[in-house]
């Protein structure tokens, strides 16, 4: 299958999705010198201090927890001479919300998402997963994100 566009930053090709403006590739192609940086799941902080440590209340909803999750990286990968730009993988794992009959909030986690990624700030789009899982270790946790990021 060709594709008719792709957009490079740097070395890495990232290949959008036809036809679509969703924030995520199609797919992202390195060069054979480039060295992958893999960022082990991060989860949300406490937001809310005086909520029971394993409730939703001190981590607060999707959207949040996502916001708090991605500064994590964020950091993470600033620490180690990184950034956003050069994520090019992502897994999502979100739990179902409760006060969503136990759906994930795909919503609530792309107005966190698109905060990061897809911006005139930080254009550069990752492959990404997103899945629905039965829970985390913590059960106030609703997202938990890896990333890989690219050095050259």
């Amino acid at each position: 299958m060709a594709l008719p566009h792709r957009v490079a930053a740097q070395e890495v090709i990232r290949y959008p999705i036809p036809n679509s403006t969703f924030p995520i590739a199609l797919a992202v192609e390195l060069p054979s010198d480039a060295n992958l940086v893999y960022v082990s799941g991060q989860v949300p902080p406490v937001v809310n201090p005086d909520a029971d440590p394993n409730s939703f209340e001190a981590f607060g909803d999707t959207k949040t927890q996502t916001i708090n999750v991605l500064e994590r990286i964020q950091t993470i990968l600033t620490s180690i001479d990184l950034d956003m730009s050069n994520v090019v993988k992502m897994q999502v794992f979100l739990v179902g919300d409760p006060g969503m009959d136990g759906m994930m909030d795909f919503a609530g986690f792309m107005e966190g998402y698109t905060q990061y990624f897809g911006t005139e700030e930080q254009p550069n789009l990752p492959a990404r997963s997103t899945m629905q899982v039965a829970g985390l270790v913590n059960p106030g946790w609703l997202v938990e994100i890896e990333v890989a990021a690219v050095r050259f």
